[in-house]
This record gives structure tokens, C-alpha cells and sequence, in this order.
């Protein structure tokens, strides 16, 4: 199966050269995550459609695979745990996941919510509860660098599959807060598809139309525009801009009986909008590329 991805972003640094962050395409446009102890050598996977693609890459580098993240328990983020237990790998690995889905998780060793810590080697991550995806779904901070599976994507946000709306919208809010220098690393590369319906509802925002002529070219090279960074969202992500007058003009024209009295609301609409796809007419022509 070809990715979208065919350059990975190379890997970084992140909590002052504690943390080494590699991310790994896997399946059509799944991101795996391996982040690295570097004073240890000891590693820890954050999710995954299977399971081949990061032990072979822990083991062409000599990582030890130690812990495995997860997110949520839809099966493209924890098909890692399943081949895990098929190839008799997963009884040595500590499996940290939702404590609200603990039966959903294969191989759950200790189940965490907001507010928990998480260590492996010598670096420790906090846990912070960020549910509208799906009941239970966490995200896992280390320092200048957050995991957030299917909450937060670059430029979006995911489906609401369990929601509801104001679920979600307290989960983007409160990622929405982590210092603006905080790299995103969600789990799908869709970032062009969503900046794609950005412009529909702000095309007024330079910030905006700035990050959308980087973007293009990185992903005409094959290259992944993920991990974005806090700072980013907060000026371009539409999920995170309901208060924006464009944004507000826009969504009156297309959902004339759409309330729009609170931001909660506001945000059920974006979402409900880029729900029907229309944007997808967009063509890449009045992209401002």
C-alpha cells in the first residue's frame, strides 16, 4: 500500500535533548511515532495500524522497545498490539492506554487519565484526557512535544464519532493552551485536505494562505507537513478560530439555520460544514499557491 508520505520528517529533538522523535508512515497515511530516551536508548511507540514497521526500525537501531502509547482503540491505532501478541512480542512491553476503555486495549498494562504521569527510560509525559474523537481517547505530552492521536490534526480535527461537540471542543481548547511551540504529532498525515477546507471558511487569512503555499511544496516533495506546532493551529486552524468574523459570515451563508450563539456551537458548525465535503470542489487553482 503507497503512502502519501515518502519522506518522513527527519527525526528531532524535543524536552531540552531528552526526547528523540521519529515518526514512521505506516499503512495509506498513518504516523507512527517513536520517541526515544536518549540517555537510555529505550523506546516508546505511540499507536500503530501493525506492528512490522516499528520493530524492524527499533531494531535496525538498536532501540529497545519497551513501551507502547496508546490513544484510542480504533483498529488502525491498535493493530500494533494485536501482531504484537501475534508474534508473542507483546507480554515484554508495557501497554499504557485509556483507563475509560481498558477492555478495549490489547495487552493494557496499566490503564491512565488526565492528569497521569507516564515515564520510560528516563523521560516522563503527562496524560491528558481528550475525549469528542471517542470516549476515552488520550493524548500524551512530553515536554515541547504532544501526541494526540485523533483529537487534534494539523489544520483539523478528527470525526466525532462519539462526541459530542462540546466534548471535542474542550479537548481542542485545552490542547489549544499548551505552550505555542509544542510540535503536534497526530497520527494521520491529512494536513492538505484540511487546510483545503480552511480556505473555504477564511480566505481572508494570511497566516493561513502563508501556511498552505509550505505545505504544497512539502508535500509535492513527498514529505509530511506533521508535526505543526500549537502556535500554528491556534492561527490557522478553523476547529480553534470560531470566533473569526470570516469564519461567522461564512458559516451564516452556508447554514443559514445553523446556531451560532456560543463557540460551542460555532465549533459544531465548522465541523458539520466540512462533514458534507462540498470543499473538495475546491480546486487547487484558487488555492493561493
Amino acid at each position: 500500500m503507497q503512502h502519501v508520505v515518502t519522506t518522513p520528517t527527519a527525526p528531532f529533538l524535543a524536552m531540552n535533548g531528552a526526547l528523540e522523535v521519529h515518526q514512521l508512515p505506516s499503512w495509506s497515511d498513518n504516523l507512527v511515532w517513536v520517541l526515544v530516551c536518549t540517555e537510555t536508548g529505550e523506546a516508546a511507540v505511540v499507536d500503530g495500524p501493525e506492528a512490522a514497521t516499528a520493530v524492524e526500525y527499533c531494531r535496525e537501531r538498536h532501540l529497545n522497545f519497551t513501551t507502547l502509547l496508546n490513544t484510542h482503540a480504533h483498529p488502525d491505532h491498535i493493530g500494533i498490539n494485536n501482531e504484537l501478541k501475534t508474534l508473542g512480542l507483546l507480554d515484554a512491553i508495557t501497554v499504557i492506554g485509556p483507563s475509560a476503555i481498558a477492555d478495549q486495549i490489547p495487552g493494557l498494562t496499566r490503564g491512565v487519565t488526565e492528569g497521569d504521569e507516564v515515564s520510560f527510560g528516563e523521560v516522563t509525559g503527562r496524560v491528558m484526557l481528550t475525549e469528542g474523537h471517542v470516549d476515552g481517547h488520550v493524548s500524551y505530552v512530553f515536554g515541547d512535544a504532544l501526541f494526540c492521536g485523533d483529537t487534534l490534526f494539523a489544520g483539523g480535527c478528527g470525526y466525532l464519532f462519539d462526541g459530542p461537540p462540546e466534548k471535542m471542543f474542550d479537548s481542542l481548547l485545552r490542547l489549544a493552551q499548551l505552550p505555542g511551540n509544542t510540535r503536534v504529532c497526530c497520527a494521520h498525515e491529512y494536513t492538505e485536505d484540511n487546510l483545503r477546507y480552511a480556505w473555504t471558511i477564511e480566505p481572508d487569512n494570511e497566516q493561513l494562505a502563508e501556511r498552505i503555499r509550505k505545505v504544497w511544496d512539502i508535500r509535492a516533495k513527498g514529505g509530511s507537513a506533521v508535526p505543526s506546532r500549537i502556535e500554528e493551529e491556534r492561527a490557522t486552524n478553523p476547529f480553534l478560530r470560531v470566533a473569526s468574523p470570516t469564519i461567522l459570515y461564512v458559516l451564516g451563508r452556508a447554514m443559514p439555520n445553523a446556531d451560532l450563539s456560543s463557540p460551542e456551537k460555532v465549533f459544531a458548525a465548522v465541523r458539520k460544514l466540512k462533514d458534507t465535503k462540498r470543499y473538495r470542489q475546491l480546486r487547487d487553482e484558487a488555492l493561493p499557491i
